[in-house]
């Protein structure tokens, strides 16, 4: 079971500077790429956020990764106001069922879990890199500067598409004890936040082929 390391704004500031080169992916490659086919949508805070309650947090181990067309993908993801010895649970079993998959990031929504919570780790691997958890994220400006990316999607297995956002991010957000901090991010963790933050805002900036998954489909901005 993975155990999260709690950061706070300066820690993350350290661990999170931009690196010259990426090659980890949502459980596959994530590279810079040729012609320009989407840009992500850019999510807006939510107004009249519901509380989650402990019947919403409440899960059994292990997790196991949600995928399309699981209708949990689409629901609402309620504001966690609860920060206690189950929330702490609930992030580490989403950081061992995201390092058994491969993964770089997860959502709660991918196991299940209709909140707004998010872990990731940049490196991918268990004990190295710094792994970041992300309570109630709300997105305060993105970068003019956007960046073309190929994306996967453990939710969407066997699904690529090149993806266009912004290159960085400054967000707010709480970590795992409840306390508010902001943080800028840049790069490969800045796309990882913006991959993952797609979940909490109910849609999917991931593209793919219309013969596979429509707009319609899956309520989600994929063509």
């Amino acid at each position: 079971m993975a155990s999260a390391t709690w950061l706070h704004t300066f820690s993350l500031r350290h661990a999170l500077r931009p690196r010259s080169t990426f090659s980890y992916a949502y459980g596959s490659s994530l590279r810079p790429l040729g012609p320009v086919h989407v840009q992500a949508k850019r999510g807006s805070a939510l107004k009249d956020e519901d509380v989650a309650s402990s019947d919403n947090l409440r899960f059994e181990a292990p997790l196991k990764i949600v995928e399309y067309p699981d209708p949990v993908l689409r629901a609402k993801n309620k504001r966690i106001d609860s920060f206690d010895d189950n929330l702490k649970k609930l992030v580490d079993e989403m950081f061992d069922v995201m390092y058994k998959t491969d993964g770089i990031g997860l959502a709660a929504p991918q196991v299940g879990i209709n909140v707004r919570l998010m872990v990731f780790n940049p490196v991918g691997e268990r004990g190295e890199g710094e792994e970041i958890v992300l309570v109630n994220p709300r997105v305060n400006k993105y970068s003019k500067k956007v960046v073309l990316f190929n994306e996967a999607c453990l939710s969407f297995p066997g699904i690529f598409a090149d993806v266009k956002r912004p290159e960085s991010v400054k967000i707010d957000a709480q970590n795992i004890k409840g306390a508010k901090f902001s943080v800028n991010l840049s790069g490969l963790p800045a796309r990882v936040f913006q991959h993952e933050y797609d979940h909490l805002q109910v849609f999917c900036s991931l593209v793919s082929h219309s013969s596979k998954i429509t707009v319609d489909s899956v309520g989600c901005s994929i063509l």
